[in-house]
């Protein structure tokens, strides 16, 4: 018998009953960046990006594409220099006014978003290219060993025409992996899988990752995979850093509105602040930020509204309702709103349109903004 892995069309993977020998551990260093200037031309694509990461730590860097976070990895790896600023690997420049280390000396591991294997190699000499210090047998021990941590040593004298998206993301990762580096650089690994398995890919990444110890910085746009993977998120937006976090943090207290849409889909009314707060038909809300007169913006989660029955709650009205599978999207016109509110929820999939509801949300759990914080 054999296990199968998550890619439906590998077989023979591991032996039932034998565990995946565990990938070696590596020294991990901090990575830092210092007020980090990137330019091309007229183009600011950094702007003054300071962020530190600790050994060990995995940091996804999101936002949405031409925000920066791709030039920021490209500066880390070396492959391309800040025209501002410094990068530094365990405390010591590798980049900076009077000094520049190319990739090889590095120690850090580049994961591309294609994979870029090379086609004329087989899997073994891919994952073995970027050992070439070492004498070949050695190489190709370490090699193989690092496809058996992935569960593609069955496949070593292939090539990477015949594999699925999923084996070619493995080897990509084992060829990344397999020189221990100390730290791991990954720009959108799993943008071109599907999402069964990218989800699967995902949680042995992050394994493999765990268990080398290397610290990794990982390059999306897609928040719930930020969430899933990193132990602290930052947030970029037009050249800069907006905010740095863990996932709770991000999506309890968003700075910005852009942050806030970011991680959920929300319901955005406008309101004119006063004495720090907006009087609204959820109750009278705090506006801290918001100067006198000035207009916010209060912010509600699609997810963060409670559809009840008749009676209970701001009356409301459903106008228009969608069967997403576990959850409902309503739009509801709801008392003391000039606009419908959209709902995504687990209550409201019996709803049907024209039926009479009762909303109830948290006040507490309501979001506010001053309104030139919404600019994208």
């Amino acid at each position: 018998m054999t296990r199968r892995s998550p890619d439906s069309d590998e077989r023979a993977i591991v032996p039932e009953g034998v565990s995946p020998r565990r990938a070696a551990a590596t020294f991990a260093a901090s990575l830092s960046f210092e007020n980090v200037e990137r330019r091309y031309g007229e183009t600011l694509a950094l702007d003054n990006v300071s962020l530190s990461i600790a050994p060990g730590e995995v940091v996804c860097l999101l936002g949405p594409s031409g925000c920066g976070k791709t030039t920021l990895l490209r500066l880390a790896a070396g492959i391309e220099r800040p025209t501002g600023g410094r990068v530094l690997i365990n405390g010591q420049e590798v980049a900076g006014p009077s000094r520049f280390k190319p990739p090889e000396e590095r120690s850090v591991g580049l994961m591309f978003q294609d994979f870029a294997l090379f086609p004329h190699l087989t899997i073994i000499d891919n994952v073995a290219f970027g050992l070439k210090a070492l004498p070949k047998r050695e190489a190709e021990r370490e090699a193989r060993a690092m496809l058996t941590r992935v569960g593609l040593a069955h496949m070593s004298e292939a090539y990477p025409h015949v594999l699925s998206g999923g084996q070619q993301q493995r080897v990509a990762l084992a060829r990344a992996m397999v020189p221990r580096p100390a730290v791991m650089l990954m720009d959108e690994p799993f943008s071109g899988l599907d999402v069964q398995l990218r989800d699967s890919m995902q949680e042995e990444t992050l394994a493999l990752l765990r268990e080398t110890r290397a610290t990794s910085v990982i390059v999306t746009h897609h928040p719930e995979e930020a969430m899933r993977l990193a132990d602290r998120i930052a947030v970029l937006r037009r050249g800069r850093i907006v905010q740095a976090g863990t996932a709770e943090e991000l999506y309890d207290h968003p700075c910005e509105l852009f942050v806030a849409r970011l991680f959920s889909e929300i319901n955005e009314i406008a309101y004119r602040a006063g004495g720090g707060v907006i009087e609204t038909p959820i109750g009278r809300v705090a506006a801290p930020g918001v100067a006198e007169g000035d207009v916010a913006i209060l912010g509600l989660r699609e997810r963060g509204i409670r559809v009840v029955s008749a009676g209970q709650g701001l009356p409301g009205r459903v106008l228009h309702a969608k069967f997403l599978g576990d959850i409902a999207f309503l739009e509801v016109g709801v008392q003391g709103f000039e606009a419908p509110l959209r709902v995504r929820t687990h209550e409201g999939r019996m709803r049907l349109k024209g039926s009479e509801v009762g909303i109830e949300v948290d006040v507490s759990r309501a979001l506010v903004f001053p309104a030139a914080g919404g600019e994208v």
